[in-house]
């Protein structure tokens, strides 16, 4: 029994020496005493004298190896040197376009949760959504003008092309250069603006809102305005937030998707002859497609790998990628034909030219900016990348769940409202939660970006986890609607979203790229508190000054790694209770609790992960795509926790963040689950399970009544509905498809009562309710409602068709679009023979 209780003791020791990463003379001396103990019998309750036998001696190896450990000099050359070499001669050496990504970019609350030990307070230090005076009028202003100038069925069908008013109106008002410093004649609104301007307008028109996210995305504005030259700056900048200019920028090629460093794109530095002056300059030939809003431009920008073959700019013959900015009509640009993504209206084209000069002053930044052009594009896209398709996504997913509580509370099948059928609550409840999840985080990272920070590891999970939550909110809408919904037309307010959903989840970084390739990969080099340390010290020419540094990563590495090895394991022994909750966590304290543990989870494996697995992660895209999903799960249901702190914690939402937590744990555990079950090495593998579910896995889905409670609230116009669905533009025109929904769903509220008598007359017999009888008027005769309930449920019923009618046309009507294609198609495919 006495031995039973020291090893209990030295377990516990253990743990606290670990968890709180104590020093190395401190293991030293807790090593020695426990040694001292056991030899002196201290824990012998048989009263024998202690002797000193083999196990004496062996007990005494522990100690003596913690004693040299804390020696620095011994401790450098049998632990340190032989490590440093180790790691040196594996390591796979990173590639210059690798290495510009990883240096782009800021480090924020990712690095917490691969921490294990997430601070909350850097969290809840994020501000919550705050814009200025200027901003929110021209949110409630211009923005709400622009949606109500929007006629998507004339956009997306008739036309197929942006009208020319609205292209008038974005630029008048300056939403083209939203991004663009006041001092070079933009708006210089915050990211935060941004975000919350192109919802509004996405929760209207997909479409509008490309021509006024892409010129505020990744383009020719923002490289001008962090890169550009004087010259550039002053010619380009306001004629860019004035709408003069219409930019495009062009980076993707047939032989360059997701693969940059494949570029067929080439430029040449010559001498040649520009405007009758021979002048430094570049021969350029390229090949791009997809190029959004290319067929429109008057802006080229162009990505292209740069050669000097005669050293004219440097000693380098490849300088390297190149960012240019080439007029649309210069002589030997090729521009203007049109792609049709997904049936979209918003112009999208290839553009190419052979043997194009160019003079040197039209590089980005100039000729000293040569060659710099990678890492350019990247420390733009991981700030851009958390703005543009997580506000657009988010505003759909608002969209699709304002549309269809109001379609659910009015469309009625056997007798009832269908949102009150368990089949169709199902949906409902996944689309809530897609809705106030995606707003928690879009929210929250947009005041990241707001603030300065670049968060590339965040931006590129919000990227795919808001587009992929978007798609399967549309698809759970379009289930829903049924045939309202399939069938095209200008009162259908689904079809546009379900048409944009691929580009969302192609563009800035297909998702399956992004997913198994990007966020934890490149996660787990920038946001590991060592990991980055280590091989940028291997990577040093100066060996001593590496192995320095190496030395500092290196054992700060292994207290990393032993705390959270013990860290996970108490955790998951004892549910989590004992884990770090932040304060005035008063209705949120067991999700923090339930985070910290799974922080410490994730940071086990994701360690173990790339130690084992190293540069090997490239082909092992099935785990990192699992270690990206459980990442973004922590992340998330963290910005679900800060949103509901932020709005005061409105007691209705607790049912709301008690079911995304759930689910999102849940989530998190299979993601990781899935990580240790196929993990390649056996013994790992055992490790693994055994310290992240020592009793089994720990979290379920939320159960059936919590979601019930939730679509209940949903469903009835008020506060939460509201809250819901906050910054969308919501119409209340009755001929407009969206807000005859909003005047229904009030009537169908306001008139329930009536019905109730109206159904129950008609149980009774009393009431016959089929075509051609005026049922209302036999329910007013036989006294089972008044006059004036009468005359509301005439309306409802009314207003109620028209919510349920489904769009039909003379085949004339339609066909001219079709032959129309179909003749362009086959003048295509002919001049390509």
């Amino acid at each position: 029994m006495a031995e039973l209780m020291f090893l209990l003791l030295c377990f516990i020791a253990v743990t606290a020496l670990a968890i709180n990463r104590a020093p190395m003379w401190l293991w030293a001396v807790a090593a020695v005493v426990a040694t001292y103990a056991w030899i002196s019998g201290v824990f012998d309750d048989s009263g024998a004298a202690p002797e000193f036998g083999l196990l004496s001696l062996l007990a005494c190896i522990p100690a003596l190896i913690a004693i040299l450990m804390a020696i620095p000099a011994v401790r450098r050359k049998i632990l340190v040197e032989p490590a440093f070499g180790i790691v040196k001669k594996i390591l796979p050496k990173v590639s210059d376009t690798e290495q510009e990504a990883l240096d782009a970019g800021t480090i924020g609350f990712d690095a917490e949760l691969f921490s294990g030990h997430p601070d909350w307070e850097k969290l809840r230090a994020v501000p919550a959504i705050v814009l200025t005076a200027e901003e929110r009028a021209f949110l409630d202003g211009p923005t709400d003008e622009l949606c109500r100038m929007i006629d998507d069925w004339k956009i997306r069908f008739n036309d197929k092309d942006i009208p020319d008013e609205i292209w008038k109106f974005v630029g008048r008002h300056g939403f083209l250069g939203m991004l663009i410093s006041k001092e070079h004649g933009g708006l210089g609104f915050s990211a935060q603006a941004q975000s919350l301007i192109l919802g509004k307008i996405a929760s209207r028109s997909p479409d509008v809102c490309t021509i006024v996210m892409v010129p505020n995305s990744l383009g020719p504005g923002e490289l001008i305005e962090k890169y550009g030259t004087d010259q550039q700056k002053h010619h380009y900048l306001p004629r860019l937030a004035k709408g003069l200019d219409i930019p495009c920028f062009s980076l993707t090629g047939p032989t360059s998707g997701s693969d940059a460093a494949t570029m067929r794109d080439i430029g040449t530095v010559v001498r040649g002859t520009h405007q009758g002056t021979e002048t430094l300059g570049i021969r350029l030939s390229w090949d791009k497609r997809y190029i959004t809003l290319g067929p429109k431009a008057t802006l080229v920008g162009l990505a292209f790998r740069l050669f000097d073959p005669e050293k004219l700019i440097g000693d380098k013959a490849d300088v390297g990628i190149t960012l240019a900015l080439i007029p649309a009509d210069h002589p030997g640009v090729n521009i203007g034909r049109r792609h049709l993504p997904s049936g979209s209206a918003f112009p999208n084209g290839p553009n190419w030219g052979k043997d194009v000069f160019i003079p040197m002053e039209w590089v980005i930044g100039g000729q000293k900016m040569a060659g710099h052009g990678w890492r350019m594009l990247m420390e733009c896209l991981a700030a851009g990348r958390a703005i543009s398709l997580p506000s657009s996504a988010t505003a759909a997913a608002k969209a699709m769940l304002r549309f269809t509580t109001a379609y659910t509370r009015i469309r009625k099948q056997f007798g009832l409202p269908i949102a009150r059928m368990e089949g169709i609550e199902e949906p409902l409840g996944r689309m809530v939660e897609t809705a106030y999840v995606n707003e928690a985080a879009r929210g929250v990272t947009a005041a990241m970006v707001a603030r300065g920070e670049k968060p590339s590891v965040i931006s590129a999970l919000m990227k795919y986890q808001t587009t992929e939550r978007m798609r399967r909110t549309v698809n759970d809408a379009m289930d829903i609607h049924g045939g309202r919904a399939i069938c095209d037309g200008p009162t259908n307010y689904i079809q546009a979203a379900y048409q944009a959903v691929p580009v969302g989840i192609t563009v800035e970084g297909a998702n399956i790229l992004t997913r198994t390739l990007i966020t934890f990969a490149q996660g787990a080099l920038r946001s590991h508190p060592y990991l980055y340390k280590e091989v940028k010290a291997v990577q040093d020419m100066d060996t001593k000054r590496g192995l320095e540094a190496f030395e500092a990563a290196f054992l700060g590495h292994i207290g990393f790694t032993v705390g959270n090895i013990f860290g996970a394991l108490f955790h998951n022994l004892t549910a989590g209770r004992f884990a770090h909750v932040p304060e005035k966590s008063y209705g949120t304290a067991e999700w923090y609790r339930q985070l910290s543990r799974s922080s410490r989870n994730f940071a086990v494996v994701a360690d173990l992960t790339v130690a084992l697995l190293g540069g090997g992660l490239k082909v092992k895209q099935k785990l990192t795509g699992r270690l990206a999903d459980a990442l973004s799960e922590l992340y998330m249901l963290s910005c679900v926790l800060k949103r509901y702190e932020d709005d005061g914690k409105p007691a209705a939402d607790q049912v709301i963040v008690a079911m995304a937590a759930q689910n999102g744990l849940y989530r998190f555990q299979v993601a990781l689950r899935g990580t240790i079950e196929n993990f390649p090495v056996m013994w790992a593998r055992i490790l693994m399970r055994a310290l992240v579910y020592p009793l089994g896995g720990h979290y379920h889905p939320a159960p059936d009544q919590l979601a019930h409670e939730v679509v209940r609230i949903a469903c009835e116009p008020g506060e939460v509905r509201d809250r819901l669905t906050r910054f969308m533009f919501v119409s209340r025109d009755v001929n407009d498809p969206t807000g005859i929904l909003e005047v229904t769903l009030e009537k169908v509220i306001a008139a329930a009562p009536a019905e109730k008598k109206l159904d129950r007359a008609v149980r009774d017999g009393i009431v016959k309710r089929y075509h051609g009888i005026d049922w209302i008027g036999d329910a007013v005769s036989a006294k089972v409602i008044s006059e004036s309930e009468g005359a509301l449920l005439r309306e409802v019923e009314a207003l109620t068709a028209r919510v349920i009618a489904v769009d039909h046309f003379d085949p004339a009507e339609v066909r001219p679009n079709f032959m129309t294609v179909g003749h362009n198609m086959r003048a295509v495919q002919s001049a390509a023979e």
